[in-house]
């Protein structure tokens, strides 16, 4: 057989690679404590559940429109309008299985051989990925472990080429947990006014995961974006539904019919139930998803202080998500020595750096959708192999 060239080209994501390690050994009969995937361990609230139940139940069996049903797209404009304060019309509202599938939509739509698409570097690595496979050159945005893991602004602006056709931004963020500033935000989107031809993908996936009372802020409140800015955000994390498969995003009106041709094209539409599960989950009670971002936060505090105990670790406190990413360089030892480490001899599971690009070199991802007394435990087992 002959496969196409592209093929070659398309990455993984390691996270899933640690978790089918994890679960070899753990059928081994191996104690396994899993830090490594970045999924709540919360189930998804009963009124969720029992809204696509009934969705069955009641018939809802068929295809929907490709873009989403109108409910549902008109719920998400409500909730943007509610949360972000900027208006947004249901008809540029796209609902997708997920949030690759928008990465995906981007970088095709962008990318080509000769182009090039900038993303942040740690960085979530299916934006490489994408952009590798849609024949673009990507140009990392290195994120700042002394700046919480933000990007510089300037040095955003002044990498950009006329090749350049698409920023992908990403805040709250995987892999750091990283939140940027406002005043990064808003240097990064006035500095675009002298790049008119520039797209926008803010991946704001974590939005309802900031901590220490600070705002979400939104790429979208940049009125002069707007014609050429992708937001990125869906229901996986903020409800506990990663199973469900169900995200969306907001489209320029330039943009969304060719959005919605790329939806026809690759998956006709998001499963019928699965959108009037997630309409429930924005038009009802938001109480299960306080009680989850407060147990995330106790978590956060719980793990900083756990790794910065841990000799030759230093771990800033993440300002979002439910990821903590620790310079473990003062171990001497490389992040995937490390990471093999402590999940062959510790039974922890951890992602490499290296796993989110080039500049992860030196650190792990720990993810805290896990209990506190999960997580003391896994550091006392990793201080035990390093000793």
């Amino acid at each position: 057989m002959f496969i196409a060239e592209r093929m070659a080209r398309l990455g993984t994501e390691s996270a899933f690679e640690v978790l089918a390690r994890a679960a070899a050994l753990a059928q081994k009969g191996q104690s396994i404590i899993n830090l490594g995937i970045g999924q709540p361990d919360f189930a998804t609230p009963q009124n969720i559940v029992e809204a696509g139940r009934k969705a069955l139940a009641d018939g809802h069996h068929g295809y929907t429109p490709a873009n989403g049903i109108l409910p549902l797209r008109e719920a998400v404009a409500a909730d943007i309008r509610a949360r972000r304060g900027v208006e947004v019309n249901p008809d540029h509202v796209l609902v997708v299985p997920g949030g690759k599938p928008t990465m995906f939509f981007a970088c095709l739509m962008f990318g080509e051989p000769g182009a090039e698409i900038m993303y942040p570097n740690p960085g979530f690595p299916i934006y490489e990925s994408a952009i590798r496979f849609a024949g673009a050159t990507p140009v990392p945005i290195k994120l700042h472990e002394k700046n919480g893991y933000a990007f510089d602004a300037n040095e955003v602006l002044s990498a950009i080429t006329p090749r350049t056709r698409l920023i992908i931004l990403n805040s709250p963020a995987n892999p750091t947990g990283g939140v940027v500033p406002q005043q990064e935000l808003e240097k990064l989107a006035f500095g675009l006014q002298s790049h008119p031809d520039v797209a926008i993908m803010s991946d704001e996936i974590y939005s309802r995961m900031v901590y220490d009372n600070q705002p979400h802020h939104s790429m979208m409140i940049y009125e002069h974006l707007r014609d050429r800015l992708i937001l990125l955000d869906g229901w996986s994390k903020t409800y506990a539904m990663t199973g469900w498969r169900i995200g969306y995003s907001v489209w320029p009106e330039s943009l969304i019919d060719l959005a919605t041709r790329l939806c026809i094209n690759d998956h006709s539409c998001v499963n019928a139930a699965t959108q009037y599960a997630a309409l429930e989950a924005l038009n009802g009670p938001q109480g299960e998803v306080d009680t989850m971002v407060a147990a995330f936060d106790e978590r956060r505090s719980v793990i900083v202080d756990e790794l910065n105990s841990i000799p030759g670790f230093r771990c800033p406190t993440p300002g979002g998500a439910f990821y903590t990413f620790p310079n473990i360089s003062g171990t001497g030892r490389t992040s995937r020595e490390l990471q093999d480490l402590f999940l062959e001899k510790a039974g922890v599971a951890t992602v490499s750096g290296t796993s989110f690009g080039e500049y992860g070199e030196g650190y792990l991802r720990f993810s805290y959708a896990n209990s506190t007394e999960n997580i003391r435990e896994a550091v006392r087992r990793m201080k035990e192999v390093l000793a």
